[in-house]
C-alpha cells in the first residue's frame, strides 16, 4: 500500500507541476486573454473527456494500467510541448497532456477513496497535487526569469514525470475482484446515469468552484501585467492555501453540505476580491481545499464503484476549468476584466442556493 501509494503522490505532483508550469508564461505562447484562455482550457478539455472512461477502464482492469498509460501521454505532451511554439501546436499539446491527466487522475482518486482511511488519505492526495501546482507555478515563473526562456519549466517538470513514470513502472496489482468488472457497456450507461441524477448538484458545485478557481488563475496573467516571477508567487499562493486547508479540515467532521453551501458564499466574494487584491488568492484557495475534501466524503459512500464515482466527480471539475476559463477570457476581451469577475462571483453565488437540495448528503466529513 505505502508505495502504491508513494507512486500516487509522486505522480499527481509531476502531472499538476507541469500543468502549471506553462501559466506563468501563458503571454509568450499567445497573443490575447482569448488565446490564452484556450491554451489554459485545452489541458482541461483532455482531461475533462478521459476521466470518466479512465475511471470505468480501472474498475474493470485494474488501476496501475491506466496510471502507466497517464504518465505516458504526459511525458510525450511535455516533451513536444517544451520544443512546441505557436497558439495552435500548444493548445494541441495541452489538449493531449490533459488525456494523460484524466487517465492518472481517475484512477489515482479511485484508489485513495476506496480506503478505510479515505479522509485523511484525501488531505494527502489534494496536498500533493497543490504542492505540485505551487512548484510548476513558482519554478516556471522564477526560471523563465532569470534564463528568458518561457518553456525551461516545461522541460524540468517533464523530466519529473519520466522518474514517476519509471516508479509507475514497478508497482503491481491483484485484479479487480468486485462486480463490475464484468458490467457491459449499457450497463456503465446505467450506472452514470444513476449517479449523476443522485449527485446532480454535488457535480454542479464541483463545475462552478472548481472552475472558479480556473477563470482566476487564466486572467491574471493579463489583467495585471505582471513579471511571470511575481505571477507565479500570487497564483503559488492559492494553493498553498488549498494545501493547507486540506491537510487541516480532513482531521475534523464537518457537515459536508453545509461546508459546500458557505464556501460557495465565501468563493464569491474571494473572486471581488481578487479582482481588487491578490490576497483574494489565499482566500480562493483555501476555500477550494474545503470544498474538494467535503465532496470527495460525500462521494466515498458509493463504494461499489469508485472508478467511476471519481471519473465524474473529476469530469465535473476538469470541465468547470475547461469551460469558464474560456468564457471568462472571452469575456474579458469582448467587454473588460470587471464585467468578467462579477460574472464567475455570482456564478459562484448560485452553488449556495442549489446545494441546498435534498439529494445532497448532509454527512459530515469525516464518514
Amino acid at each position: 500500500m505505502k508505495a502504491y501509494l508513494a507512486v500516487i503522490c509522486l505522480g499527481v505532483f509531476a502531472l499538476m507541476a507541469l500543468s502549471n508550469a506553462i501559466v506563468p508564461v501563458l503571454p509568450a505562447f499567445a497573443p490575447g486573454a482569448a488565446e490564452e484562455g484556450a491554451i489554459y482550457a485545452a489541458y482541461f478539455l483532455g482531461a475533462f473527456l478521459f476521466t470518466l472512461p479512465g475511471g470505468i477502464l480501472s474498475d474493470r482492469y485494474g488501476r496501475v494500467p491506466v496510471i502507466r498509460a497517464g504518465l505516458v501521454l504526459t511525458v510525450i505532451s511535455g516533451a513536444l510541448l517544451f520544443c512546441a511554439s505557436g497558439p495552435l501546436p500548444v493548445i494541441a499539446l495541452r489538449f493531449i497532456e490533459g488525456l494523460g491527466a484524466g487517465l492518472f487522475i481517475a484512477a489515482g482518486m479511485s484508489y485513495i477513496n476506496s480506503q478505510p482511511n479515505h479522509t485523511r488519505l484525501s488531505g494527502y492526495y489534494l496536498a500533493m497535487l497543490n504542492v505540485g501546482l505551487v512548484a510548476g507555478l513558482a519554478i516556471s515563473g522564477w526560471l523563465a526569469t532569470r534564463f528568458s526562456e518561457p518553456a525551461l519549466g516545461i522541460g524540468v517538470f517533464t523530466l519529473i514525470s519520466l522518474g514517476a513514470l519509471a516508479a509507475g513502472l514497478i508497482i503491481r496489482e491483484t485484479p479487480v475482484a468486485h462486480s463490475c468488472t464484468a458490467a457491459s457497456p449499457r450497463q456503465d450507461l446505467r450506472g452514470i446515469a444513476a449517479l449523476i441524477r443522485a449527485h446532480v448538484r454535488l457535480w454542479y458545485s464541483a463545475i462552478v468552484l472548481v472552475g472558479i478557481t480556473g477563470v482566476i488563475s487564466s486572467l491574471y496573467p493579463g489583467f495585471s501585467k505582471e513579471p511571470a516571477d511575481v505571477l507565479g508567487i500570487w497564483l503559488a499562493a492559492m494553493s498553498v492555501a488549498t494545501i493547507i486547508t486540506v491537510l487541516v479540515i480532513s482531521r475534523f467532521p464537518l457537515p459536508a453540505r453545509d461546508t459546500i453551501r458557505w464556501s460557495a458564499v465565501l468563493m464569491a466574494g474571494g473572486v471581488l476580491l481578487s479582482f481588487v487584491s491578490p490576497f483574494g488568492f489565499v482566500v480562493l484557495g483555501a476555500l477550494a481545499g474545503i470544498v474538494m475534501v467535503a465532496q470527495m466524503a460525500i462521494l466515498a459512500g458509493e463504494q461499489d464503484r469508485q472508478g467511476l464515482v471519481m471519473g465524474l466527480f473529476s469530469t465535473a471539475s476538469y470541465l468547470g476549468m475547461t469551460i469558464l476559463p474560456f468564457i471568462a477570457g472571452i469575456l474579458a476581451e469582448g467587454a473588460g476584466y470587471p464585467y468578467a469577475f462579477v460574472f464567475t462571483a455570482i456564478l459562484g453565488g448560485t452553488v449556495a442556493f442549489l446545494i441546498c437540495g435534498r439529494r445532497c448528503n448532509p454527512a459530515p466529513t469525516g464518514m
